[in-house]
């Protein structure tokens, strides 16, 4: 899979996602065994995962406030770029249409294709 090798990419100790990250796969999921493939990807792959505390949520509103409607910023995006923005790190996705235009926000694309 691509996305494993990106992943593999970066340092473990450099690999985080967010609570919000793990939830939507978990979403995703079509039956238990499905759910037990993402939780062992999850925890084979990820560092550590970050949860939205007060900081990071007034952050996501103050980015909704500025992003929504001229980038279509959604709330779970919002905190997952604020998750980054909090913490100093690097936010990978293959999703840039929402994230392009926030400031000091540190981007690495992921080409799926």
């Amino acid at each position: 899979m691509k996305a494993i090798g990106f992943i593999s990419g970066a340092p473990f100790n450099n690999r985080f996602t967010t609570s919000l990250c793990v939830m939507e796969l978990i979403q995703g999921c079509l039956d238990k065994e499905e759910l037990r493939v993402v939780k062992r990807f999850i925890k084979e792959n990820f560092s550590s995962i970050i949860h939205p505390d007060e900081k990071i949520s007034e952050k996501a509103v103050l980015l909704l406030e500025r992003y929504a409607l001229s980038d279509g910023l959604r709330t779970v995006d919002a905190l997952i770029a604020a998750s980054a923005l909090t913490e100093d790190i690097t936010l990978a996705t293959a999703n840039l249409k929402h994230f392009k235009n926030i400031p000091k926000l540190k981007i690495l694309e992921f080409k799926p294709d």
